[in-house]
């Protein structure tokens, strides 16, 4: 497994948690970790300045240069992004 999955299959899954926590538009240690997963599958984007969040695991990250992109773990168990 590759640092850049790996990371990213950790740092998911620690976000979903923070997720169910608080609303995702407003909790700034989810917006931290999407834009962490962002970058480890080299998507651009900055920095995610919200979300929202579309079922368990799955969210919708809205980043400052004004991409958006589905944010979510795949069949394999691996955060995936797909650019909206």
């Amino acid at each position: 497994m590759s640092t850049k999955a790996g990371a990213a299959a950790l740092l998911f899954p620690l976000a979903m948690l923070v997720a169910s926590a608080a609303p995702a538009a407003a909790d700034p240690a989810l917006l931290k970790d999407l834009t962490a997963v962002l970058i480890l599958l080299a998507m651009p984007c900055g920095e995610v300045v919200s979300a929202k969040r579309q079922a368990d695991n799955d969210h919708i990250a809205t980043c400052k240069d004004g991409n958006r992109y589905r944010v979510f773990i795949n069949a394999e168990g691996r955060a995936s992004a797909q650019k909206l």
